[in-house]
């Protein structure tokens, strides 16, 4: 079983567009949306929902008014200010409860509760090219890692049942948490950039979260024409490191045509475009199997 994770140091680098592309060009692999705070492979893929799952991580901390004697320990003693008095009881602010429950611990008349937290829902979805696992946390919820965890195990569950050798995974942008996760026991990470300052600040820091992890790093600059000298510049850092550039995308306005019609650049341009995606693909597949 190989796993290709997509991620960018940055957001907009293009990483969705590319993986939606080499969803249509795999033919055979389960496909992942790990970017679980801000999801958008759907937008591309249009996943028709076959089934549907609570996600439940941490705890909230609710106080009972009925129980509540108003002593104001609670408002005392949490730091994160997240007891507000009423003209009854205390309440909890649920953005700014941290789940520590020290309020909890130290309430006398044990009138605040500590249920699990429901933070969002994940789905198991079909899509033109094949089967697609994603989700979306509701605003501000935490433990965006332990879904993305979710998500892969569900994935690979669901590619040994079919009897597929791949899952392909949109990673999110940046290098938090959910990009940590996302890499966990990864086989390839495919890093998505750009020709601008801020598009190889971000590539260098992704890349050495990779290599933190000793995972493989193949590398593809999209829009190079836009400066072919940060370009060639990108690819003499990822010659200095022993990265694979796999592909230069160049900058085309068939791409955002293609997701205005809701489809991916491969299906959209059968010319060009789509040529380079398919060598892009098919060194992607070679530099996992040399492995």
């Amino acid at each position: 079983m190989h796993e290709i994770v997509i991620i960018s140091g940055k957001g907009g680098a293009g990483k969705t567009s590319i993986t939606g592309a080499f969803a249509q060009l795999a033919q055979g692999a389960v496909l992942c949306d790990l970017d679980v705070d801000a999801p958008d492979l759907h937008l591309l893929l249009d996943p028709k929902k076959e089934s549907e799952h609570e996600f439940w991580s941490g705890n909230e901390a609710i106080i009972d008014p009925a129980k509540c004697e108003k002593c104001g320990l609670c408002f005392d003693m949490c730091r994160f200010n997240a007891i507000e008095e009423t003209e009854d009881s205390f309440q909890v602010a649920p953005f700014r409860c941290e789940g520590c429950k020290v309020c909890v611990e130290f309430c006398p008349a044990d009138a605040i509760s500590f249920p699990k937290r429901h933070c969002g829902q994940w789905y198991i979805s079909t899509t033109r090219f094949d089967t697609m696992v994603h989700a979306q946390l509701f605003p501000g919820e935490e433990n965006s890692g332990r879904l993305v965890t979710l998500l892969k195990q569900e994935a690979k569950k669901i590619a040994e049942a079919k009897g597929f050798d791949l899952v392909l995974c949109d990673g999110a942008p940046g290098i938090g948490c959910p990009v940590i996760s996302s890499l966990a026991g990864t086989d390839l990470a495919l890093l998505v950039t750009e020709p601008t300052p801020s598009g190889i600040h971000d590539l260098k820091r992704v890349a050495e979260l990779c290599d933190g992890f000793k995972i493989q790093v193949a590398v593809l600059i999209n829009k190079w024409d836009v400066n072919p000298e940060l370009s060639d510049n990108i690819e003499k850092y990822c010659q200095s490191k022993g990265y694979s550039v796999i592909c230069r995308f160049p900058h085309d306005r068939a791409v955002t045509d293609a997701m205005v019609n809701r489809k991916v650049i491969t299906e959209y341009d059968n010319g060009a475009l789509k040529k380079t995606l398919e060598t892009a693909w098919a060194d992607t597949v070679s530099l996992l199997k040399s492995k």
